[in-house]
């Protein structure tokens, strides 16, 4: 019997084409559901975790290093026992605060309260170089290959002491071998950095302003971890010959392009990585362009498996089918069109704020306003609210904005955090932001 939870996949879709039809989309809902797990460190896979500190000299302004070291505690805290863990400090070269020497230290009442008191000496100094802590990350992960192996980043600043090649090519080193999430203090970071480093490691971020919620943030994200079940799933995806995948987007709890990171599996089929799993639920959506049909006939599009290794856990049909009942082929699924206009919404909001930074005042009002027209479409009241400080809404529908003379940098770096992330509307459904 398996020790995996149960997994399911539900298909949301418009099977029918019009004549001549190629373009097939649909929403993938992949749910896990262990009747054993009761809660947060309930996960019953071996697990390893490294706690990374950037310890840059930036740190030692507005608390940002105290909240730090208070957060690494927390985090330290809720390990559960058996978790085998370090901490390590980031400045212009890693170093290790816990345990001594490049290894992982076991997670017990004696070890946490060791690690807990080398983080409390933690001071700040030095520079900003996240590839060669993620190498080290790498190094301390490597022998716990049947583990869920999770890495907790902290920076406040830009990567200025290595080259983007070489951060670069520690995320290609690193990617596949451990998930990363991070969080970003301050306002001195960049975020389409900070967002690469976690896409690439299937993780998740957000901005902290306020270096006081880092404990709250740690503490979440330790929890997480600690619940997860399996450590690597990936999505299977095989297409009928003379098709081709368009793309496949996870959409729910964050919009990340799966796309690139697909691994050959056999013939035309296709892996995406998912990470680690425990009781959750997550979407995904798929395009598949399939070479027309006869009215009438039927055909699957896509077969689409939950795999844990060589072990299929669950699996679902996209399918398609020719008409020529206009009513039938114009009818578009509401999922496939909330999360349509989700992932617009995160690439407007992403190419306005980009243009305003570069000066390019046209192309930030037109993408900033499409973007408030999105966020109204899909009733997603927290991005509004975040636009509002950004843009002057002149007409919500047509979306005509001006852009504001004085824009806070806190603001403007949450609404580009945030445009990627999944809140409940008030249409109860889901929506970018969050």
């Amino acid at each position: 019997m398996s020790d995996y939870p149960g997994f399911t996949i539900r298909v949301d879709q418009n099977p029918y084409l019009p004549e001549g039809g190629r373009e097939v989309h649909a929403i993938v809902t992949v749910e896990a559901r262990s009747p054993g797990a009761v809660g947060p460190g309930s996960g019953r896979a071996p697990a390893a975790e490294v706690i990374i500190i950037d310890t840059s000299g930036s740190m030692s302004y507005r608390g940002k290093m105290a909240a730090a070291k208070r957060a690494a505690r927390a985090a330290v805290n809720v390990l559960r026992d058996g978790v085998r863990f370090a901490v390590v400090a980031g400045a212009n070269q890693p170093r290790m605060i816990y345990p001594q020497g490049e290894r992982l230290a076991e997670a017990n009442e004696t070890s946490r309260r060791s690690a807990a008191q080398a983080v409390s000496r933690l001071e700040a100094a030095g520079g900003t170089a996240i590839g060669s802590w993620l190498r080290l990350a790498d190094r301390l992960f490597t022998g716990y290959d049947d583990a869920v192996k999770h890495a907790i980043l902290l920076t406040d600043g830009k990567n200025q002491h290595e080259s983007a090649e070489e951060l670069d090519a520690a995320l290609r080193q690193c990617a596949g071998r451990f998930q990363c999430d991070a969080r970003g203090v301050g306002t001195d970071w960049e975020v389409a950095e900070v967002r690469k480093i976690t896409s690439m490691l299937l993780g998740g971020f957000l901005d902290v302003p306020d270096p006081a919620d880092l404990e709250a943030d740690f503490l979440a994200m330790t929890r997480a971890s600690m619940s997860k079940e399996v450590a690597d799933v990936s999505l299977r995806v095989w297409t009928p010959q003379q098709a081709e995948l368009r793309f496949v987007k996870q959409m729910v709890p964050t919009v990340d392009d799966l796309t690139e990171k697909r691994v050959e599996s056999g013939t035309q089929t296709g892996d995406y990585p998912l990470g680690s799993w425990g009781s959750e639920t997550r979407e995904y959506h798929l395009c598949v362009e399939v070479k027309p049909g006869d009215v009438g006939r039927q055909m699957r599009a896509a077969w689409v498996k939950v795999m844990a290794g060589d072990e299929a856990l669950a699996s679902g049909n996209v399918l398609a089918e020719w008409t020529d009942d206009e009513a039938r082929a114009t009818l578009m699924n509401e999922r496939v069109t909330i999360h349509t206009g989700q992932s617009e919404l995160a690439e407007a909001i992403q190419e306005g704020l980009e243009a305003r930074r570069l000066g390019d005042a046209d192309t930030a009002t037109a993408r900033l306003g499409r973007a408030v027209v999105l966020a109204r479409e899909v009733g997603n009241e927290q991005i509004s609210g975040l636009l509002d400080r950004i843009v002057d809404v002149v007409d919500p529908v047509r979306g005509t904005v001006r852009l504001k003379r004085e824009v806070a940098k806190a603001d403007e770096m949450s609404l580009d955090t945030q445009s990627v992330r999944t809140v409940r509307t008030r249409h109860g459904d889901v929506a970018g932001g969050g």
